[in-house]
């Protein structure tokens, strides 16, 4: 079979992808994400926290609401419908590093949850998440 003609048959083949439809999709749910996200900012904001920190919690909490939908199977529901909206949002991240470690848990915690996390979110993501911590650490001690 030639280049051409199995080029031929996977178009006659292949269902035409409502883009438009997804893109729709992508912006409603990502946005909505988004909003949730902004709310919570406005509820650390209103409970008298400074800017900055209000800022870092709202992070956290997205990041742990992605982390508990993930383990819960609920995340992946989420992302079948939202497509790329569920994956730019710091929530996305929280999934990409959760998932493989969730899935993986059962082999231990070395080779199981930690070594997992590496496959989907990479290791540059993982050090650099590993290091910001150390040195936020040592950065709080040596600030004491």
């Amino acid at each position: 079979m030639t280049n051409e003609k199995y080029a031929q048959m996977v178009k006659i083949r292949s269902k035409e992808s409502p883009i438009l439809k997804n893109c729709v999709k992508a912006f409603c749910i990502g946005g909505t994400i988004c909003t949730i996200g902004q709310g919570i900012l406005e509820i650390y904001t209103a409970l008298g926290l400074g800017e900055e920190l209000s800022k870092t919690l709202c992070s956290v909490t997205l990041i742990a609401i992605g982390v508990l939908l993930t383990a819960f199977h609920q995340y992946e529901r989420l992302a079948k419908h939202g497509g790329a909206g569920t994956l730019v949002p710091i929530t996305g991240f929280a999934n990409a590093m959760a998932s493989p470690a969730i899935e993986f848990k059962a082999e231990g915690f070395v080779t199981g949850l930690a070594a997992k996390m590496f496959i989907i979110a990479g290791p540059v993501l993982v050090y650099g998440t590993s290091a910001a911590m150390l040195y936020g650490i040592v950065y709080f001690f040596m600030t004491m």
